[in-house]
């Protein structure tokens, strides 16, 4: 028996087969490398608050959590508050990723809390046009000027033949208090700055004299590492660099990473919202108009619900941000007279005082000098006239709504007027307030006549003719 085996096959199948390993080869020739690991990027833009507090440190103990190899801080920030500064510091210098605070973009600032931030980073960054300093407490520049400098300085007078030019040293904060808050915040960040070995004597100079430095300047100090021009050009700066962890020395490596931008949580912006001054007003106001309508109108229950809530969300918002409370008294006690000018006309004097009392209050409420915390005098003026004219049709609108007296019930029904629907004397029908009504009148009743309500039994109205209720009267008082 003869078999015939076809002789293309085995051919066509090797030729299959190595294609199939030339087309994967290729495959895997263009596959693009996967990163090697993970860079977190933090932005910090605007004033320091607690909420940005919250999303910072957040950031970074996320990034320990996911084993990141580095996390960038971008800035752009005026400053903030003490607390909240103190807590991401906290959190750089004991992470165990490295942290690399980077000035950005052109144009951006790392002032007063910036400076502390970037000092107690691991690696300190900025780009070409940014700048860092003014690190002075601020509560210490009560006329204006930065604490340790004179608000105007001395002119210069040449020295004479053979003397040394006079030294001008700025002076010492007059009080122990002043005192202490200057001497923690130098030994402070220049506890920061030694640490990653960056130039401590202008970081003292920051905080006693304001002092500030270009990108450039501050890397020819020694006061930062490096300036990048953008992020990639900083990863690969840093890529190989060793840093001070407390953990340890560390190895940075940014040569094959992913960056992901970490964005705030709807809770963290809500928070960053209400911690403005000016939405801290705005909700304080409404807070107390609600409760000022819930109260001249009981049982209207939206009013009060939405009063106290403002009020509380205020009150929050006072809590985080600084505060004088003197002007938070004056904001009161004016619209307590705009109040009262609705009540007891006195020819424009009490709401013209509420609403100068407002202003003023607003503006020394917020008056801090706190970088990022002060408020909009033209919002304040343009808010309290609001605030002032709104507030005053209203309690109008109240006081004439208690004037005019019962609109429902028994007690809007008699003594109203009705029109007779049929002649009667007697029991009859009477149209009164848009509706039919069983009446009696003991006096004859002609149709259409109008009627006065006298009293009212159960259903039934107890009705006289108005004309002849009226003569009647006439002949009495006569």
């Amino acid at each position: 028996m003869i078999t015939i085996r076809p002789r293309g096959r085995p051919a066509a199948l090797r030729r299959c087969g190595a294609a199939l390993a030339v087309l994967l080869a290729l495959l895997f020739a263009v596959r693009p490398a996967s990163a090697d690991g993970l860079v977190l990027q933090l932005d910090l833009e605007g004033a320091l608050g607690v909420a940005t507090a919250e999303y910072i440190v957040g950031g970074i103990r996320q990034a320990e959590a996911r084993n990141a190899n580095l996390v960038i801080i971008r800035m752009d920030t005026p400053g903030g508050l003490m607390q909240p500064m103190r807590e991401i510091i906290q959190a750089i210098l004991a992470s165990s990723v490295p942290v690399a605070t980077y000035v950005y973009p052109n144009g951006a600032r790392a002032d007063s809390a910036g400076t502390y931030i970037l000092l107690a980073s691991h690696i300190a960054a900025m780009a070409p046009t940014t700048h860092l300093g003014a690190a002075s407490p601020v509560s210490l520049g009560g006329d204006g000027a930065p604490p340790g400098q004179p608000a105007e300085p001395a002119p210069d007078t040449p020295p004479a033949d053979g003397e040394e030019p006079e030294q001008h040293q700025p002076p010492l904060p007059d009080t122990t208090m002043e005192r202490k808050v200057l001497n923690d915040a130098v030994a402070y960040i220049r506890g920061l700055a030694a640490r990653h070995g960056r130039n401590a004597d202008w970081a003292e100079k920051a905080v006693r004299e304001a002092a500030t430095l270009t990108a450039d300047a501050a890397l020819r100090e020694n006061v930062i590492d490096l300036v990048a021009e953008n992020r990639g050009e900083l990863l690969r700066s840093i890529d190989g660099r060793e840093v001070r962890l407390e953990s340890g020395p560390a190895t940075v490596d940014t040569g094959n990473v992913t960056v992901e931008e970490v964005e705030p949580s709807w809770r963290i912006k809500f928070l960053a919202t209400i911690s403005n001054p000016e939405i801290a007003l705005l909700l304080g106001v409404i807070g107390l108009y609600g409760l000022l309508l819930e109260a001249y109108n009981p049982g209207g229950v939206l009013p009060g619900v939405v009063g106290v809530i403002c009020l509380l969300l205020a009150g929050y918002a006072l809590q985080v941000i600084p505060v004088n409370f003197a002007g938070l008294a004056l904001i009161l006690v004016g619209l307590a007279l705009i109040v009262a000018e609705a009540f007891v006309p006195s020819f424009g004097a009490l709401g013209l005082g509420g609403l100068a009392a407002f202003i003023f209050g607003a503006i020394i409420m917020f008056d801090t000098g706190i970088p990022g915390f002060g408020i909009s005098i033209t919002f304040v003026v343009v808010f309290a006239l609001s605030v002032g004219l709104s507030m005053l049709l209203v309690m109008s609108y109240v006081i004439r709504l208690h004037r005019r007296g019962p609109v429902s019930g028994t007690a809007s029904i008699v003594g109203g007027t009705g029109t007779a629907m049929e002649d009667f004397t007697g029991p009859g029908r009477v149209w009164l307030e848009g509706e039919a009504w069983a009446a009696v009148s003991d006096v004859p009743v002609r149709k259409n006549e109008e009627v006065v309500v006298r009293r009212l039994d159960g259903l039934t109205l107890h009705v006289e003719p108005l004309g002849r209720q009226d003569r009647t009267e006439t002949r009495i008082d006569s």
